[in-house]
């Protein structure tokens, strides 16, 4: 098992009212209201250009709303900024690899933590092994294939046992073999405790990995459902094509301006 190195009241539930970003002149993200607040596993989808990533900025704190507010309101959020920081992590679909051994970028990031040597190795040793990296724990990371390096950037939070885990099309450009690596990693965090935020374009991965689907189309939350709901009966008509494998780019749909009710 993991070692958890998690302690402390939850952060969540995340909550997002009237949020709004704008960027360039151009209103991105569109009257966003949604809540996170269990540990389950949530695959956020839509087509090239519906808000998917710039979503997961915003609640990870990458990017600050042009209106509206994001709150964590969980017990543990009366901690501070710092506290609500170290609960929460992102893999981005390229992650970034330290100069350092596959090893060590797990062992770095728990030293930033305050983790004690002996305990660093013992879960350093742990999650690679999980993760199918044990073999390589001595190599460079910037040497590793693309699928391995997303198992690593997977592995090195796993072993921070973050409360929340965002996650940026992990499997983007990833073979079929890397994604089934990538997914079983996901899956067993989310057995430990974790709540999955996720972004994906994949269709058949949100109906794996999904307890609940988020449908985005030009910056608006669209619909949100349980997945078997979602995928066999969705009620917004943007959700009914895009779910069929229409085109969206042309067609803004008659409730593209209807929110979604609220299932939190």
């Amino acid at each position: 098992m993991i070692t958890h190195v998690r302690q402390g009241p939850n952060i969540l539930p995340l909550e997002l009212k009237d949020i709004n970003f704008e960027a360039r002149g151009q209103r991105l993200i569109k009257d966003m209201n949604c809540a996170f607040s269990t540990k389950r596993r949530n695959v956020i989808i839509g087509p090239n250009g519906a808000g998917k990533s710039l979503l997961l900025r915003l609640c990870h704190g990458l990017l600050k709303p042009s209106t509206g507010s994001i709150e964590w309101s969980g017990a543990g959020a009366n901690k501070g900024r710092e506290y609500i920081t170290h609960q929460q992590a992102m893999v981005f679909q390229r992650p970034v690899m330290l100069r350092r051994s596959v090893s060590g970028n797990i062992d770095y990031a728990l030293a930033l933590k305050g983790v004690t040597p002996s305990q660093r190795r013992e879960i350093t040793d742990n999650v690679l092994q999980r993760a199918g990296l044990r073999r390589l724990a001595d190599q460079p990371a910037r040497v590793l294939s693309g699928g391995e390096q997303q198992r690593l950037a997977l592995a090195r939070v796993w072993a921070l046992s973050p409360e929340v885990l965002f996650l940026d099309e992990p499997t983007a450009n990833l073979d079929p073999s890397a994604t089934h690596a990538v997914e079983e990693i996901i899956q067993a965090i989310h057995e430990t405790g974790t709540c999955i935020i996720m972004t994906s374009h994949d269709l058949g991965q949100a109906r794996r990995l999904a307890d609940e689907v988020l449908f985005l189309h030009r910056g608006r939350l669209l619909e949100r459902a349980p997945t078997e709901q979602f995928f066999d009966n969705p009620q917004n008509d943007l959700a009914q094509a895009f779910v069929k494998g229409e085109l969206l780019w042309w067609n803004r749909g008659r409730d593209n301006r209807k929110p979604p009710k609220e299932n939190n």
